[in-house]
């Protein structure tokens, strides 16, 4: 699915729909804040494949600042950043989650 697929009909119906259920940022939640969502990720890059574009369950909800920062941190590096409001970090691969 290439980048103009994201302003077919479906997708924006999708979307928006999604954006309704789901209106919080997932990300800024787990740091205790609450922020709007604008944007639907997919938690596992679908990398072209139209099976993993459409699979909901693989949906969640973030703000811009979110995706644009600490989601493409996490895939490129494959550690998330941050802390929740008790300290503990959010990277579940941390070794004090462990």
């Amino acid at each position: 699915m290439s980048r103009l697929q994201y302003n077919n009909r479906r997708w924006i119906r999708e979307r928006k729909l999604f954006l309704q259920d789901h209106p919080l940022c997932r990300m800024c939640m787990d740091h205790g804040k609450v922020t709007p969502a604008t944007v639907v990720d997919h938690v596992i890059p679908h990398r072209g494949d139209d099976d993993r574009f459409w699979e909901k369950s693989n949906w969640q909800a973030l703000c811009k600042h979110c995706h644009d920062s600490h989601k493409q941190r996490l895939e490129t590096s494959g550690r998330s950043v941050g802390a929740r409001l008790d300290g503990s970090p959010t990277d579940p691969r941390h070794h004090w989650n462990r």
